[in-house]
């Protein structure tokens, strides 16, 4: 059982649910074979019984085959089973009237209820695999509407009475349709689930994306008018040169200045770049795992502590969130701040699959974040807790740093 769960526990959302809808369709299989199929050995003889069970259990092989490959062309992992349609469509109607024939003319204990079941019972499970394999509900509605007309129509054409012909191929409509909405309903929750998760993905990429273009465009804000000026005053040097002129050095003396001056507000933008606000990061931490539909519940203040902890602290809470919504399979996410023993310890738990943090380099990952906490003298720990959670763990020490004991407040 260690293994399944493990192996459960290692899918991700989307996988999960596809593998649910799929054996859905397997177990609706067993369910035919066990409603129909084995029920007809107290109602109709022998040989009949013998007959319409081997029917049931071929069809219902068939269906979970079709099944399968129709939810892999929903998926676009493989062509629409165009023949495999037909197969089913075909052994469907074959099998309908099989029954239908030893309904009127077999023998046994009560051969008119064998019949009707199997007739009946075909038909809708036919009809909802067969759903599956379109796409529009106009098609489906369809589908369903034609199988009912043909039951009515063989049974008419068999010799039954046309209020019994009807009312078989109402009885038919009525399971085709149920089946066949489960079928369209599962199918669209699959995708829908699917698209979900490519969503989340997209929102990542963009932020990450947007992130990206506000720190170039704070780049050309700071770089653009002073290299325009160095790119003017060294003209006018070149021109002054050229004439000897004095002047030249001057204009050369404020390029130089505007270089340096230049050089000390990138670094400035990059230093902004670099560090994170704890508090702000907590607070983002919190939406964004609400808006991914994850329970988040902060503890602790970051009030009070110094700037160049809280900046470290920020990196460790930024990555983990990232990590968690990436990698994980989480419904519920802990951030905890605390003081303990002279040190601000950070603590980010989730339940789920167990998340590693990626171990890139380039300010992002386990070695990103540890290079981060080693210029506070801090520390970092990571690693699964339980059976399904993971817990990140920092700590850095406050010896000769101010900090306020309000850390250890509650804010959720």
């Amino acid at each position: 059982m260690s293994g399944a769960g493990a192996w459960w526990r290692g899918k991700t959302t989307p996988a999960k649910v596809e593998t649910y809808t799929r054996w859905s369709f397997h177990f609706f299989a067993v369910v035919e074979v066990a409603a129909i199929g084995l029920p007809v050995f107290a109602l109709a003889g022998a040989g009949a019984a013998g007959l319409l069970a081997a029917l049931v259990i071929g069809h219902a092989l068939l269906c979970a085959l079709t099944a399968s490959r129709a939810l892999d062309w929903t998926r676009g992992r493989r062509a629409q089973p165009v023949r495999l349609l037909w197969a089913l469509g075909a052994a469907t109607y074959v099998i309908a009237v099989v029954a239908l024939v030893l309904r009127k003319h077999g023998s046994g204990p009560d051969m008119d209820a064998a019949g009707s079941s199997v007739f009946t019972g075909v038909l809708a499970f036919g009809t909802g695999t067969l759903a599956l394999g379109v796409r529009h509900r106009k098609r489906v509605l369809s589908l369903v509407a034609g199988f009912a007309c043909g039951a009515a129509a063989v049974s008419f054409a068999l010799g039954y009475p046309g209020a019994t012909a009807l009312a078989t191929g109402f009885a038919v409509f009525l399971g085709g349709s149920f089946v066949a909405g489960t079928s369209v309903f599962s199918v669209w929750l699959l995708n829908a689930v699917y698209e979900l998760d490519e969503a989340r993905e997209t929102r990542a990429r963009l932020a990450v994306a947007e992130e990206r273009l506000r720190f170039g465009r704070d780049l050309h804000d700071v770089l653009g008018r002073n290299l325009a000026v160095i790119a003017l005053k060294s003209e006018l040097a070149v021109q002054l040169a050229r004439r000897e002129r004095p002047e030249a050095v001057e204009q050369m003396v404020e390029v130089q200045r505007i270089a340096q001056e230049s050089q000390r507000e990138v670094r400035d933008v990059v230093r902004g770049y670099r560090e994170a606000d704890l508090g702000a990061e907590l607070a983002g931490a919190q939406g964004v795992l609400a808006a991914a539909g994850i329970d988040c519940e902060v503890t602790g203040s970051a009030d009070g502590l110094p700037a160049e902890v809280q900046s470290a602290l920020g990196w460790v809470v930024r990555e983990a969130t990232t990590n968690v919504l990436r990698h994980g399979d989480a419904g519920r996410c802990a951030v905890g701040l605390r003081i303990r023993e002279g040190c601000v310890v950070l603590t980010v738990e989730n339940d789920g699959v167990a998340v590693r943090p990626r171990n890139a380099g380039g300010g992002s990952g386990l070695a990103g974040l540890r290079e981060r906490l080693a210029v506070v003298d801090g520390t970092l720990e990571a690693g699964p807790v339980g059976t399904d959670g993971f817990r990140v763990a920092a700590s850095v020490p406050l010896s000769g740093r101010t900090a306020d004991t309000s850390v250890s407040g509650v804010t959720s």
